[in-house]
């Protein structure tokens, strides 16, 4: 099946060819749906806190920071393009004709290319813009021509500020009265405020291997002005994603799809494969967020205190956990009490439902299982009121082993043809924001090794082409779905206002940007 080429293909990727067999069978046979049994609503499966929790839990963390290393993990890697994708289309079909013009002026839509262009003036990278127009007098004498295909040139082609190619998190963002920041900025502004542990505070990238560069340059040229302002100092890191974790693309009859020279076309396996980067960071303790969910200062206050509860309430759980794992693994027996009390913690508070048969084992089957079930990397998921945002949401799942926990679920891991499972998802009220916190080390202090932790059975098909062919490609299970499938699991409620995400132009226009 596959040629000796192809073989050392494989060993140069780093990717073993049974990894490869596997992928090839998932095409073939495809991912099941999952069971979910029910959502994950207040009170049942979801923490919701009054204020006097919230501070509580706040002080609780705080008290607990010092001396851990506690590192904010931010995928940044994505380009830019996604974010322009109605410029790029507006910029290939507009040609200053009096039709064209009347066109773009019916839609006056929030995420209108005339809602941008009537605007302009108030995106923070406008000054950025001008300058590469040639001035004040330049871009109006542009405005008033409507000449809005250099216009937008200029901002995404390589003559002018090249937005079109550029990662997110090096674009200009949020302006401010003396300055602008990029998204990588407020993510060094935000771990000053809510991950500084003894002053200092550690930040991971996960990059585009061509723009490394260009982000070290960017951090190096800002972070002394937040190490002066914030009192603190900045550890930076980056990685990639590893070429080991891409995916083989196959055609529609599920063999290798080739290039014109014969080699097999690979395709990033998605954020999933971001689960080897995390595994690769020495820390106690990561926060987990998008490089383009950030704010403008004003109204980032809501973002540090809820981080601080999601870290309170882990720290919470941890304990327990521990001290349950420390009894649990006492040489001599273990008494009857304890083993129901620890069952029943995490039946009430983990969310673990155990099988049908639990009460029918042995002691020694029993605490077998619960050790089994309490020794894993921990995580707590602010999730957010769904408003209509698309993505993944919290609910109960039937697990391979027959258990049920709580999982983060996408729309396309639910069978939209079972009207049972339609049911269940009309009554999900909450929405996964990605806004993690994440414990790495067991009850002894050792790192688990997440990859043993991944429900490999997950993953999501699309159909793509290359060279006008069509293709099959395959994503990995997703950072926070299947990768996460096997973490003890814990959704609090966070305020709406933590979630500001940018994926068009336009989002930059909000008043919780501006």
């Amino acid at each position: 099946m596959f040629t000796q080429n192809d073989l050392n293909q494989f060993s140069n990727k780093g990717i073993d060819i049974k990894k490869i067999e596997k992928q090839i069978e998932n095409f073939i046979n495809g991912f099941e749906f999952l069971d979910i049994k029910k959502a994950a609503v207040k009170n049942d499966g979801l923490i919701s806190l009054d204020s006097n929790k919230v501070n509580e839990i706040i002080s609780k963390y705080e008290n607990n920071i010092k001396g851990k290393k506690i590192v904010k993990f931010v995928p940044a890697s994505g380009a830019a393009s996604r974010m322009f994708k109605l410029l790029f289309s507006f910029m290939n079909s507009y040609d200053n004709s009096e039709t064209k013009f009347e066109k773009l002026t019916k839609d006056k839509s929030f995420n209108s290319v005339y809602n941008f262009i009537k605007n302009i003036k108030l995106f923070a990278f406008f000054d950025l813009l001008q300058q590469s127009i040639g001035g004040e007098d330049e871009l109006n004498e542009m405005l008033n021509n409507k000449d809005y295909n250099t216009l937008i040139s200029k901002l995404l082609n390589a003559e002018g500020l090249d937005y079109g190619k550029l990662p997110k998190g090096l674009l200009e963002f949020h302006k401010y009265d003396e300055y602008s920041r990029t998204p990588v900025e407020e993510h060094l502004v935000e771990g000053a405020n809510y991950c500084s542990s003894d002053n200092n505070v550690y930040v991971h990238f996960t990059v585009s291997p061509e723009y490394l560069n260009t982000f070290k340059k960017h951090i190096k040229d800002v972070k002394h002005i937040y190490e002066k302002q914030y009192n603190v100092t900045y550890n930076i890191d980056y990685s990639i994603q590893k070429a080991s974790s891409d995916t083989i693309a196959v055609d529609l009859e599920n063999k290798a799809f080739r290039h014109n020279n014969g080699s097999i076309l690979f395709r990033p396996g998605g954020h999933g494969a971001l689960i080897e980067n995390l595994n690769d960071i020495d820390a106690d303790y990561i926060f987990v967020k998008n490089i383009d969910n950030v704010v403008p200062d004003k109204i980032k206050d809501e973002t540090y205190r809820y981080k601080k509860v999601l870290g309170g309430i882990l720290f919470e759980y941890q304990n327990k956990i521990f001290e349950y794992l420390k009894q649990l693994n006492k040489s001599e027996g273990i008494e009857d009490k304890t083993i129901e009390e620890v069952n029943e913690f995490l039946i009430n508070k983990i969310c673990v439902l155990p099988t049908k048969d639990f009460s029918s084992k042995t002691n020694n089957e029993k605490v077998d299982y619960l050790i089994s079930k309490l020794n894993r990397p921990i995580r707590v998921c602010g999730m957010v009121k769904n408003e209509g945002e698309p993505g993944g949401g919290p609910f109960w799942a039937l697990n391979n082993d027959n258990t049920v926990s709580l999982q983060i679920v996408e729309s396309s891991q639910i069978d939209s043809n079972n009207a049972e499972k339609n049911e269940i998802v009309k009554k999900a009220s909450h929405f996964n924001p990605v806004d993690i916190f994440c414990s790495l080390k067991n009850y002894k202090g050792n790192l688990f090794n997440l990859l043993d932790f991944v429900d490999y059975n997950t993953g999501f098909i699309s159909e793509k082409s290359k060279d006008g062919k069509k293709l099959k490609a395959l994503e990995l299970p997703g950072l926070w779905n299947g990768a996460m499938s096997d973490w003890n699991t814990i959704f609090v409620e966070v305020p709406i206002i933590t979630f500001n995400p940018v994926k068009t132009v336009n989002d930059l226009l909000r008043n919780e940007h501006q």
